[in-house]
């Protein structure tokens, strides 16, 4: 008898326990996250801060808060969650104890290990009395987007073409006249052309002089990535380090451009995040917010071929003959094809400088070390 009862006074307790503390265990619960930055570049260290607040009277007796993030985020070891890896994503769980108007707020220091643009919209938290009585779970929105620009290659490690298409690109911006910049007149000189001339100059001087142009200082120069890895390869890309490592050189020759005040385009074959099926080509531009703007291009570049690069050039062909502007070309690519070598001559003719930059095969870690 006495056993029974203290089965009943047992079992009412539980309950009692659970209706009080687990039943109203999500009322009033605040979370919020946030990342360090919002922009880095691959192997950056950044820090993922979680803030839970309990604004109730009562206890939280344990709340556990479940989140998918990308498998490229590699949170340290005792970072205070239990990680479930697997290859696209990984599955955080926290676990938290909160008193009444209590707050708690956690650092998990990562690396982006890799580019990309990451969107996290959901976590979920769930909680509930201590003999599980109760248990409630309900969605958190964390509406957030992580943009990973690809990491930059040290300038001693650019392929040598590079250093040469440098040089190109400084020199040409003195020897282009620019039609729209107007310095004065001087006298007229063989091969002038009519349409130059200074009428009221000459009057005024009584001989023909014509208006003195200056220099442009905006070279159109085009940062171009094959996204094809080989002549015979279409659409998903099998060896996509070749094309990451093509990305970092266009960062790296975007970001060295763009800091020594030339503009720069960017644009590639390639399919991108949310981008529909028109080919990337952005225009050249100066400044940060531009440069920005190239570094979130290539993070979402997606290594699956929209058109053949031998299409691509072509197209620039075309354009050049309506546009009538000089560029300079860097095309990084792991492959010259019959096909490509034909359009870059074309494009040559027409008085465009290409310049290839190759891509090899990056080697292992034990050629490395013999080399």
């Amino acid at each position: 008898m006495e056993l029974l009862w203290l089965v009943v006074v047992g079992s009412l307790i539980m309950v009692l326990h659970g209706v009080w503390l687990g039943r109203p265990v999500l009322r009033k619960l605040k979370y919020s996250r946030q990342f360090s930055k919002m922009r880095c570049y691959a192997g950056d260290t950044l820090e993922m801060i979680e803030t839970i607040s309990n604004e109730k009277r009562i206890s939280v007796p344990w709340l556990r808060l479940e989140a998918m993030m990308p498998a490229s985020f590699i949170f340290r070891i005792g970072s205070g969650m239990d990680i479930s890896q697997g290859n696209i994503y990984q599955n955080h769980k926290s676990i938290f104890t909160l008193k009444p108007y209590n707050r708690i707020t956690r650092t998990h220091p990562f690396v982006c290990s890799k580019r990309g643009v990451y969107r996290m919209e959901t976590a979920t938290m769930t909680g509930g009395d201590l003999f599980g009585v109760w248990r409630s779970s309900k969605p958190i929105p964390v509406q957030m987007s992580m943009i990973v620009y690809p990491s930059l290659v040290n300038m001693e490690d650019m392929p040598t073409i590079y250093q040469v298409w440098q040089g190109e690109v400084e020199v040409s911006r003195w020897i282009v006249e620019d039609p729209f910049l107007i310095l004065g007149v001087r006298p007229y000189g063989a091969g002038d052309p009519m349409n130059r001339i200074h009428w009221k100059a000459s009057a005024r001087t009584g001989e023909l002089q014509v208006y003195k142009q200056g220099w442009t200082a905006d070279p159109q120069s085009w940062i171009v990535v094959n996204i094809q890895e080989s002549a015979d390869m279409w659409s998903v890309v099998t060896r996509p380090e070749l094309i990451e490592q093509a990305l970092r050189y266009a960062a790296t020759a975007a970001t060295d451009a763009i800091g020594r005040g030339l503009p720069a385009g960017f644009a590639h074959n390639g399919y991108r995040a949310g981008g529909g099926r028109d080919v990337l080509r952005i225009e050249p531009d100066y400044g940060t917010p531009h440069l920005e703007m190239l570094l979130e291009a290539m993070a979402e570049t997606e290594l699956k071929c929209l058109v053949p690069i031998e299409q691509f050039l072509q197209d620039e062909v075309r354009w050049g003959e309506e546009e009538q502007q000089p560029r300079s070309y860097l095309l990084i690519t792991s492959y010259v094809s019959a096909g490509m070598q034909h359009e870059i001559i074309r494009l040559q003719e027409q008085g465009h400088r290409v310049t290839i930059l190759p891509v090899e095969q990056l080697k292992s870690n034990s050629e490395a070390v013999g080399a």
